[in-house]
């Protein structure tokens, strides 16, 4: 669903809607209506975000003396190329409402946000049954009714909601997957769902080719969400209130953290690499529309490296270690978008999108390593805490990335050369981090008591399990 909407507003050819004309000239053919209206760029191209300021002359005047003062489209837009509607087409996201796309996701994100606050703290107050089934209840209800909008903010809105309920949904089911296997099965059970996410997005790509009606492709997106509710849910469910102390909890765990002196270097450079992390690869994923090639084959061969990315990345960081397996996925990442910055801009859309795809693999396993590292770098008694004010950065860099691709505007390069450059910059600076990699998870700020022994691919696994 985070990336749903990008097959949605695809763009297509548009002009300013000229039937004004059609009062003093009924009988116009269509091109002599747009030749008529509509003025041409510098190559001979109709004009999309502008057209000719209607006048009060009869036909043959305007046909006589053309008209010449321009003004933005005041009457909507046509879309003669349109097959079916799209969020594009019926919401008019194109010319000065454009930037309500990116906006749009940046509010997917926000929710995102707010439900990894919300609903990790109900979980651990209330248990993971009783969330999980409010999350995916919402989940449903909101994103069937996106389909059924009528007004674009509406639309932002629901989506808003349903950026909460996914949240809520993959940590509950995360923490549930890891509490009701083995021990021996809990490293295979986090790549599972590392590795469905990857599935889900080579999924939406055919989906999205095959149903090409907006409102259809949210419904069957979100309507089989439904399939689960009822096979987890009790006969009775339990509704609870919200207690008012949410909001005190959450800062308590704040204050833990930062009344430990020698952990607030950690919170800092672990939030400052979980930042850029989320950073590149939000900003990759929503960037699919503007790589040159066919999108649903970029949307699946993003979604296709992801999985030997997050696989490959326990691997690495048993080989090479945590600090040098991370900060080397960022550089790497950071660097593939730098490149694509020099690259001429005539460059063969194949090139293009073969480095944003490495850049992708590396980003996707910078991300699930990134959990391994975090967890092992704070002690016991603040290790949670700790890492979820590190996932709250990350989710913050999310509502950012979507905002960023706006400085396109201002210059094409603007974009990469902001995930790129924060990105090296956050690799080199997981370089100042210790390395723990074979090292005793400390069991507090000050004392020497470990708690347990980091020595194995498997042990790292398990620590993917600490997300939020």
């Amino acid at each position: 669903l985070a990336f749903c909407q990008l097959f949605m507003v695809v763009d297509v050819p548009h002009y300013c809607n000229t039937d004004w004309i059609r009062a003093v000239g009924p009988n116009l053919t269509e091109e002599e209506q747009l030749n008529l209206t509509l003025p041409r760029d510098a190559d001979g191209e109709y004009e999309q975000c502008s057209m000719y300021s209607p006048v009060d002359w009869d036909l043959d005047s305007i046909m006589a003396y053309g008209l010449n003062a321009t003004e933005k489209c005041s009457n909507g837009w046509v879309y003669p190329t349109a097959q079916q509607p799209s969020l594009l087409t019926e919401f008019d996201l194109v010319c000065d409402r454009k930037n309500l796309n990116d906006i749009s996701q940046s509010v997917y994100m926000l929710g995102m946000f707010l439900g990894a606050m919300i609903f990790g703290l109900l979980s651990d107050r209330f248990g993971r049954r009783p969330v999980l089934l409010i999350s995916i209840l919402l989940e449903g209800l909101f994103g069937v009714a996106i389909a059924l909008v009528p007004h674009f903010y509406v639309y932002l809105a629901f989506r808003c909601v349903v950026g909460a309920s996914v949240s809520g949904i993959m940590m509950t089911l995360l923490a549930l997957a890891t509490e009701w296997v083995g021990v021996s099965y809990r490293p295979q059970a986090v790549l599972l769902s590392h590795c469905c996410f990857a599935a889900g997005q080579m999924i939406l790509a055919g989906l999205s080719y095959g149903i090409p009606n907006w409102r259809l492709l949210q419904i069957v997106g979100s309507a089989p969400i439904f399939i689960l509710f009822l096979f987890i849910c009790p006969a009775l469910l339990v509704w609870f209130h919200v207690p008012w102390d949410m909001v005190k909890m959450l800062s308590e765990e704040v204050n833990i953290v930062f009344t430990h002196s020698c952990s607030l270097h950690l919170v800092l450079l672990c939030s400052v690499f979980r930042f850029v992390n989320s950073l590149v690869y939000y900003g990759l994923s929503l960037n699919v529309t503007n790589f040159g090639l066919d999108i649903y084959l970029t949307q699946l061969a993003f979604g296709a490296v992801e999985i030997p990315g997050r696989v490959g990345c326990i691997f690495m960081l048993q080989w090479f270690g945590r600090k040098k397996s991370q900060g080397g996925f960022l550089l790497l990442s950071g660097l593939a978008h730098l490149i694509r910055k020099v690259l001429p801009a005539d460059s063969q859309p194949v090139v293009i999108t073969v480095l944003a795809t490495i850049g992708k693999f590396t980003a996707s396993a910078s991300f699930s390593s990134a959990y391994v590292y975090t967890a092992e770098l704070f002690p016991t008694i603040i290790r949670q805490s700790g890492v979820s004010l590190c996932s709250m950065v990350a989710r913050v860099a999310g509502i950012i990335a979507p905002l960023i691709l706006l400085l396109e505007q201002y210059h094409q390069a603007i974009p990469m050369a902001i995930y790129g450059g924060t990105t090296v910059l956050g690799g080199l600076l997981c370089f100042l981090l210790p390395e723990t990699r074979g090292v005793e998870l400390a069991d507090g700020t000050e004392g020497d008591q470990p708690t347990a022994v980091v020595s194995d691919w498997q042990t790292s696994c398990c620590l993917l399990l600490v997300r939020r």
